[in-house]
């Protein structure tokens, strides 16, 4: 009589059923690594808008700026991903800063500002938590309830400086 020794039911469910206790262990590491990838994302797009504007500012906008992720793209300020809104579970508004005022045409006839706002909110707090804004001045802001930072920008409360490096 010749024996086949196998797994039995038994033990292929046990192995099932660890390997089901192992993926719901790791799933929250895996939506907050999601989540900070999402971020980090924004952050990139906020200082690439960043230095778009200054380099359209500089060589286009005479000084001023424009309110137009579409006039940064299409002159090649910017690349192409800057005029997506939502990427990555954020969603991006780009407008005039705090006492922005209008400025005379671009190099392209388009209208511009003495200053810009970008901001970044997630989506969900699935796809993120800090809220981001960046302006003419360069400085990242963060607030941690998730909305963007408003202007005139200042520190306190759930609202700072951006400190994830």
């Amino acid at each position: 009589m010749s024996s086949s020794r196998g797994f039995t039911l038994i033990e292929l469910l046990i192995v099932v059923m660890l390997i089901g206790v192992l993926a719901a262990l790791t799933a929250p590491f895996l939506l907050a690594a999601k989540a900070a990838a999402n971020q980090a994302s924004a952050v990139g797009s906020l200082r690439a808008l960043n230095a778009a504007q200054s380099s359209f500012s500089s060589t286009c906008g005479n000084g001023f700026y424009t309110l137009s992720l579409t006039t940064l793209v299409t002159e090649r300020f910017g690349s192409a991903d800057l005029d997506l809104t939502p990427k990555s579970g954020y969603r991006f508004a780009l407008g005039p800063s705090s006492g922005s005022l209008a400025s005379p045409a671009d190099c392209t006839a388009q209208p511009t500002q003495t200053g810009y706002y970008f901001a970044a909110e997630p989506l969900t707090v699935e796809t993120g938590t800090l809220g981001l804004a960046i302006n003419q001045g360069g400085m990242l802001w963060e607030n941690s309830a998730g909305t963007a930072p408003p202007e005139p920008f200042a520190a306190g409360g759930t609202i700072g400086p951006y400190g994830g490096g």
